[in-house]
């Protein structure tokens, strides 16, 4: 394995990683609610009376959060070497996987594994297991 040195930024890893856990401590203390994408995106169809709100503010915020690094941090778009097909396909299986495991990476990786949930556990190494056999498969495989 090797590191990617000129594209390693440490400096807005930690920042991105800091503002997700305070988004997710202060959503779950203010609200009650826990913060994942899949779970915020599943939410808003249909709308349900006093919900919809905060859950169109916080995927606002993902949402902008990748423009607002870009101009703090300096950084360069991304090249992702895949067409059409591959981003449908790979949204697909990562919505099917959601629905499976009850929730996304966000959901349970940040704040199950904090609460120490056996069930985010479980599914964090599921989420980690496929990643890493997916990227074997696709550069050592295929």
């Amino acid at each position: 394995m090797t590191i990617d040195w000129l594209n390693f930024t440490p400096g807005s890893a930690f920042a991105g990683g800091l503002l997700v856990g305070l988004a997710a401590a202060w959503l779950i203390l203010q609200n009650g609610h826990v913060l994942g994408a899949s779970g915020l995106l599943g939410g808003l169809v249909p709308p349900r009376e006093g919900d919809w709100p905060w859950r169109a503010e916080a995927i606002l915020g993902l949402i902008a959060a990748p423009f607002v690094a870009r101009f703090l941090f300096h950084l360069h778009a991304p090249t992702i070497a895949a067409g059409w097909a591959t981003f449908v396909v790979g949204g697909l299986l990562v919505g099917c996987g959601t629905r499976l495991a009850n929730g996304c990476t966000s959901g349970h990786g940040v704040c199950g594994v904090a609460r120490l949930s056996k069930r985010s556990l479980v599914a964090t190494a599921a989420f980690m297991a496929s990643g890493f056999a997916t990227v074997f498969l696709v550069r050592h495989v295929f």
